[in-house]
């Protein structure tokens, strides 16, 4: 409300005056000059009252001073519209849109405005035939004249009426000039052409009608309805603040009134909007306020979908940045995703659109050197906010694409028909697919790795991949985007889910620099469902609507609930909306764009012709089958009671891989006995000290292995477990 001055004395100011402009409707600053002049005080601005933050007094510069300067803000030449092409050109789109809406609004009603103009046309002629009587007479200084008559001012009354027929001898002869010249040029209409004699008329009739039209009812309809929105004050924003119920606002405007609240800096148009920077009192914190947002849109008697609170941690936890929306952002028409008006492919290396922020400006995300996880409750538009970053991987015919529905709902069918692997459903198969792919991914990792450190400096000088490597096919460094849509289904899962955990914490930690995307989602945010290592090293987060601090954390990050960044202030109607951490220097608050299922399925259309034409359709998009899944955890054991006779008690790991890679090459070729040991634990069967002896040595020797007995017993509880359910 108030800039803070430690020598203000608190009685040097009207505040019952700057009151009563506050709740005068049609005031839209407090007068500042008037409320001191009713105490007869100076309006110095350094006599240490306080100012109104969105006053003209308070917005006047400081004193120069050269650190001042130096340490100030230089704002931008041009606006943020004119510094964006995409902002440009939505402008522009915007303002032709605009014209050519209302050209066509008013040209389909041009009959019914004729109409208006003739029926008022009478009537007008006589306002002008009678305007021009009374001006040729002098009418409007006849009750002058009669007054000075009954004052019995002779001499006064006698300059009047000389006047008056100076003026109307002169007037007389200009209306006789002007109404002669009107009736020659009626007469020679008879000899004009066709149109004049149709134009000249209805002219007259128009500059009639509009001479006719009433006050309160305009000729034109309106074309667009242009909302009409309170006006943001520093008053406003106070009492907002002062009924949220925080004790520590509540006692701060108890005991220091409206000084309390400090505004960093004017309160100001942001886009289709106003936004307030403030300083909150000591000990309470953005977090606070941005919890209590229904509130808060209370108190400022706004629709909930207006009012975005955020907080600025890197300043201190009580900045808060508050911008009030003039329209509810769910109301707001969603803007097409700028990608459906491209013709051609394009390219990964570049930003791609994700969203909008509240303000309506495009919001852009990197895939390269980073991975993005999205996390919600469902029903809010995650899967949307995954398809987004995977059309575009789709356009880049250079991409490579993967892609796992572990829910089954199909939600990235589009992406089928060009993705080199896709798997759908909640079935073990479709887990078990995931699980390969990410072994698969770690073997890749490894490649890449390894050719990457053959590739000279000049070519490769920060040893990761770069925009044009992954343009060169024969490297085979191309970028892979994979897409894991309710990976929880997979991490959760009894027998593969420790495996594709630690699988998937090695390639988001390795294949950042190597050119391996991960876009993970899930809707269940917990330890368990989405191990530590995968959460903690995504670059990239979204989190839509969630509904606990725990949850907000696991996808922002640690500390995020603390520091004011909360997707548990989003409501029912907030589908698409969430914080986007990772993108830029702060937190955003983003609506994504949304693609329905036939636009997706126009866009992978384009993405395979491009494909095709670039020869990079590869894979399942071709028919070609996926590699052999390994074997079932439940067919592993009766193969290991295959290859591990009953007469022999105890076997090393090493020797029961590779027996099992003699029995199933293609299941178990690349089975290391570090897997092996994941794939037993989900039984209880784990490894330990075995003695053996070496087949090609013939020497005798502890190392880890497993008790055939235990395999036995795991067989005979799991045939148990099938008979139960059965039965």
């Amino acid at each position: 409300m108030v800039s803070p001055n430690p020598h203000d004395d608190g009685d040097r100011f009207d505040w019952h005056a700057a009151e009563r402009d506050l709740n005068n409707p049609d005031a839209d600053v407090v007068d500042l000059d008037a409320a001191r002049a009713a105490r007869n005080t100076d309006p110095d601005p350094d006599d240490g009252g306080p100012a109104l933050v969105d006053s003209p007094l308070a917005q006047r510069s400081p004193r120069f001073t050269l650190d001042g300067a130096r340490a100030g803000q230089r704002r931008p030449i041009l606006p943020a519209w004119l510094r964006s092409r995409d902002e440009l050109v939505d402008v522009m789109r915007w303002a032709v849109g605009h014209l050519l809406h209302t050209t066509a609004y008013h040209a389909a009603r041009a009959p019914k405005y004729a109409g208006k103009v003739a029926l008022r046309a009478p009537g007008g002629a006589a306002r002008l035939a009678g305007g021009a009587v009374r001006w040729v007479f002098d009418w409007e200084g006849e009750r002058l004249r009669q007054v000075t008559s009954e004052t019995r001012d002779g001499e006064l009354y006698l300059k009047l009426s000389r006047q008056r027929d100076r003026r109307v001898r002169w007037r007389g002869i200009v209306a006789t000039f002007t109404l002669s010249l009107t009736l020659v040029g009626g007469a020679a209409m008879a000899w004009a052409p066709s149109w004049a004699q149709w134009a000249i008329p209805a002219l007259l009739v128009t500059l009639c009608g509009l001479a006719g039209q009433p006050a309160d009812k305009p000729l034109l309809d309106t074309a667009v309805v242009i909302p009409r929105v309170a006006r943001l004050t520093s008053d406003v924003v106070v009492r907002a603040l002062a009924v949220l119920g925080i004790a520590g606002i509540t006692q701060a405007i108890g005991k220091q009134g409206t000084k309390a609240i400090a505004f960093t800096a004017p309160i100001t148009r942001d886009g289709p909007g106003w936004r307030a920077d403030i300083d909150l009192p000591p000990g309470v914190t953005a977090g606070d306020v941005i919890e209590r947002r229904d509130r808060l849109a209370a108190g400022l008697t706004r629709p909930l979908g207006c009012v975005w609170p955020e907080g600025q941690p890197e300043v201190h936890p009580g900045r808060l940045l508050l911008w009030v929306g003039d329209q509810d952002m769910a109301a707001t028409p969603p803007k097409p995703w700028p990608l459906l008006k491209t013709t051609g492919g394009f390219d990964l290396g570049r930003p791609v659109p994700f969203g909008t922020d509240p303000r309506g400006r495009v919001i852009s995300i990197e895939l390269p050197y980073t991975n993005l996880l999205i996390g919600s409750i469902p029903g809010y538009g995650k899967t949307a906010a995954t398809q987004v970053p995977m059309l575009a991987a789709a356009l880049d015919p250079y991409a490579e694409l993967w892609c796992f529905d572990f829910k089954g709902t199909g939600g990235l069918d589009p992406l089928e028909k060009v993705s080199a692997r896709y798997a759908s459903g909640q079935d073990d198969d479709t887990a078990e697919q995931g699980l390969l792919a990410l072994r698969e991914l770690r073997k890749e990792c490894q490649r890449r790795a390894a050719v990457i450190k053959g590739l000279p400096k000049t070519v490769c000088p920060d040893n990761k991949v770069t925009p044009e490597l992954a343009r060169r096919r024969k490297l085979g460094l191309h970028w892979l985007v994979v897409a894991l849509d309710e990976v929880q289904e997979l991490f959760s899962h009894a027998e593969f889910g420790k495996e594709a955990g630690e699988l998937a914490e090695k390639v988001i930690k390795l294949g950042r620099a190597l050119g391996v995307i991960l876009v993970v989602a899930t809707q269940r945010p917990d330890a368990k469902s989405l191990p530590t290592g995968v959460s903690a090293n995504a670059g990239t987060r979204f989190c839509l609507r969630v509904m606990g601090q725990i949850e907000n954390d696991m996808i922002l990050g640690t500390s995020a609930y603390k520091n004011g960044i909360r997707a548990t202030m989003f409501a029912k109607k907030d589908k698409g909306v969430g914080y986007l951490v990772g993108a830029a220097d702060d937190a955003q608050i983003v609506r994504t764009f949304y693609v329905d299922g036939p636009t997706a399925e126009k866009i992978t259309d384009r993405a395979r012709a491009l494909r095709e034409a670039a020869g990079t359709l590869t894979g399942h998009a071709i028919g070609q089958a996926a590699p052999t899944t390994a074997a079932r955890r439940d067919t592993l054991l009766d193969d290991i009671l295959t290859v591990v006779p009953a007469t022999e008690a105890k076997v090393w790991a090493e020797t029961l891989t590779e027996r099992l890679a003699d029995l199933n090459p293609q299941a178990y070729a690349d089975l290391t006995r570090d897997q092996l040991t994941a794939a037993l634990k989900p039984y209880g069967i784990t490894t330990g000290q075995v003695w053996g002896t070496d087949s090609t040595t013939g020497k005798g020797a502890n190392r880890r292995g497993i008790e055939r007995q235990h395999i036995t017993d795991a067989v005979a509880e799991r045939n148990k477990r099938r008979g139960d359910k059965a039965a």
